[in-house]
Parts: C-alpha cells; sequence; structure tokens
C-alpha cells in the first residue's frame, strides 16, 4: 500500500474507504439498522422475484417489470452494503482498484437503470388508463423485452464513460477515500490530475438521464390525473388511482435513495 506522506510519486494500487470519519465510535451501532434494512431489502425483493415465477397470474408486463426492478436493486444493494458492513464490522476498509472502479461503474449505471424502469412503469400504468382498449396490444412481453434492453443499453453506455475518465487519472499519493462507497467525485479528488471533465460529464449525464426520466414520469401521471378527474363513474377514479398507489410510494422512496446516495 502507498504512503500517505511524501509518496506523491509512488503509484498506488488500492484504497482505502473510511465511512463517517467524524463518527467512528458509531459504526457498530451503524452496522445494526443497516443490516437490517440490507436483510429486508433482500428478503423482499427475492419473496418478489419467487412470487412472480411461481404465480402464473403474475406472468405479465407490469410483474415483468417489477422483477426487472427488484433485481437491479438487488444488485446495488449487493454491491454497496457488505462492503460497508465489513468496515463496520472488521475494520476492511481496503478495496483494490479494479473493484473500486466496478463499484463506481454499478453505482453509476444501475441507478439511472432503476430511475428508467419507473419511467417504462409510469408510461405502462398511463397506456393502462388513458387508453385501456389500447393496452394489451401496445404493453406487450415484446414491449418488455424491449424496454429492458433499452434500459441497460441506454444508462450502461452513457454512464461507462465515468469510471473510464476517473480510473486514467493518475493516483500518486494519498489513497483514503472519505466515503463509503467508490463515489466518482471522491476519488477523483484524490488524482494528481485535473479532474475538471469528470466533473462536468458526471454533472451533465445525472441531469441528462435522471432528470428526463423524471420529467416523463411527471408528464406520465399528469396526463393520468387528467384523464382520471373526467371519469364519471362513481368509484372509477379511485380504482384506477389505486394502480398507481404502490408504483408513486417506490418513486419517493427511490428519490431518497438517490438524495443519501448522492
Amino acid at each position: 500500500m502507498a504512503s500517505q506522506s511524501n509518496s506523491s510519486f509512488i503509484p498506488i494500487s488500492e484504497f482505502l474507504l473510511i465511512c463517517f470519519p467524524n463518527f467512528q465510535s458509531w459504526q457498530h451501532w451503524l452496522s445494526l439498522p443497516l443490516s437490517l434494512l440490507f436483510l429486508l431489502a433482500m428478503g423482499a425483493n427475492a419473496t418478489l422475484l419467487i412470487t412472480i415465477q411461481l404465480e402464473a397470474s403474475l406472468h405479465q408486463p407490469v410483474y415483468y417489470l417489477l422483477s426487472l426492478l427488484s433485481m437491479l436493486d438487488m444488485v446495488l444493494c449487493l454491491t454497496v452494503i457488505p462492503k460497508v458492513l465489513a468496515i463496520f464490522w472488521f475494520d476492511l476498509r481496503s478495496i483494490s482498484f479494479s473493484a473500486c472502479f466496478l463499484q463506481m461503474f454499478i453505482m453509476n449505471s444501475f441507478l439511472p437503470m432503476e430511475s428508467c424502469t419507473f419511467m417504462v412503469m409510469a408510461y405502462d400504468r398511463y397506456v393502462a388508463i388513458c387508453h385501456p382498449l389500447r393496452y394489451p396490444s401496445i404493453i406487450t412481453d415484446q414491449f418488455v423485452v424491449k424496454a429492458s434492453v433499452f434500459i441497460v443499453a441506454r444508462n450502461a453506455f452513457l454512464t461507462a464513460p465515468i469510471p473510464i475518465l476517473t480510473a486514467r487519472l493518475h493516483y500518486c499519493g494519498r489513497n483514503v477515500i472519505e466515503n463509503c462507497i467508490c463515489a466518482n467525485l471522491s476519488v477523483s479528488r484524490l488524482s494528481c490530475d485535473n479532474f475538471t471533465l469528470n466533473r462536468i460529464y458526471q454533472f451533465a449525464a445525472g441531469w441528462t438521464l435522471l432528470g428526463s426520466d423524471f420529467i416523463l414520469i411527471f408528464l406520465s401521471y399528469t396526463y393520468i390525473l387528467r384523464a382520471v378527474l373526467r371519469f364519471k363513474a362513481e368509484g372509477a377514479a379511485v380504482k384506477a388511482l389505486s394502480t398507481c398507489g404502490s408504483h408513486f410510494i417506490l418513486i419517493l422512496f427511490f428519490s431518497t435513495i438517490l438524495l443519501v446516495v448522492v
């Protein structure tokens, strides 16, 4: 491992993750709720996937999208939380150069993949409520396959330059990352090079991907709400909105997680 003093010309091969540097004595206590949240998230997502797989009545496009969302969530959990718990419990702070940038790629690509999945699910609800007669012909299994390919390809392609640009920087001195994860800016600050391009690209990519998704989600629910308010049948509006309730809660939860991570 590279020394942190008088070693500005010695290339480093690994980083040290320092979670909450001002609250080191609290780490064991923080690990308890984090481990419970990890078990809850993995258990809930695994249960959902198994239920959809076993229940024939759930073999529908909307539930396939939920399955995709669950798998993305599980990958994100497995990428971040076990390493954080290893730091809290066993003080295993080191992370290799390649593992750090792999984690960075997954974090930067899978979060937009989740937001893009929410956008596709919002479109699904829009078609179901605003164009119910056309729903079976538009939202098909083939549509889900194409949407899944688009979700993965768009976000992986546009976020891949972030870890690539960061990995190409020269790291010749400090190797302590004051973060629980290998966030792009936290790592870039340790380099000996100018990382303005990294900062600009991450800002532009983040606003382009997440911003466009949330705008389309907002527009979808605006059209849904406008259509629902025109319903004249008793209880029709409540029934239509109830199909969107869980989706809206998931969006709020994702937005909260995104704010915490970023």
